[in-house]
């Protein structure tokens, strides 16, 4: 358990640290800027570089929204769900202190501009409401245990699952940056709200309830529909 908890943790700083380093340090550079849709490939990078490394150590989960919807869908223990969450928020957090710590050293940064915090309303890259972002959470991360689920199903074509997973979270995050800067994900919101403070600490609740529900529907609903028992 030990070595599985440290892959979640390690696996997680890379989340953050890849995929919201990707939005603070590269997306709006002049010139040479990646954009919306270099910063959504970041994300699927990162986590398709990781179920590489750390798929058969510990599942590569990467995200307490991920486990739990696993439970939901019968592949992952109940007993293991607390500590995957702790080492998953804390590996956030230091995925967001390293990024802290390398974007502080540009002159005129200014961690309240957002620091690829995850929000609704005013907050929304976009503008859209709460209820818009709910939904958007809610249904991108129901889709993405579906692909988890699917993807990693013993009957699925072996070894090819990371690709279609980290595809998976490029597709959503082409979709929702717009809405709500794509969470899907609770470790990495928080750990990124918690150097922002104020508006992005308020709205953090959204980012956690939404992910989740979505996620323990995905996974439900793949154990429904990819039971063998005919």
């Amino acid at each position: 358990m030990s070595k599985r908890l440290c892959a979640e943790f390690i696996g997680t700083f890379w989340l953050v640290l890849g995929g919201c380093g990707s939005a603070v340090l590269a997306a709006a550079l002049p010139n040479v800027g990646i954009g919306l849709h270099g910063v959504a490939l970041a994300f699927g990078l990162t986590v398709l570089t990781m179920a590489f490394a750390i798929g058969h150590i510990s599942g590569c989960h990467l995200n307490p929204a991920v486990s739990i919807g696993l439970f939901a869908g019968g592949r992952f223990p109940a007993k293991d769900l607390v500590p995957y969450i702790i080492v998953q928020v804390l590996g956030g957090i230091a995925g967001a202190a390293v990024l802290f710590l390398i974007a502080s050293g540009k002159m005129g940064f200014d961690v309240a501009a957002g620091f690829a915090s995850n929000g609704y309303g005013e907050h929304s890259p976009g503008g859209y409401s709460m209820f818009a972002g709910l939904i958007t959470e809610i249904v991108m991360t129901m889709m993405f245990l579906f692909i988890i689920m699917g993807a990693t199903d013993k009957r699925a074509p072996q070894g090819f699952a990371p690709i279609a997973i980290g595809l998976g979270l490029t597709l959503i995050h082409l979709i929702s940056i717009p809405i709500t800067n794509t969470s899907v994900n609770p470790a990495r919101s928080t750990g990124v709200a918690i150097f922002v403070g104020g508006w992005a600490i308020s709205q953090l609740w959204l980012f956690w309830i939404a992910p989740i529900v979505g996620a323990v529907a995905g996974g439900a609903i793949y154990r429904f529909l990819g039971s063998s028992n005919e």
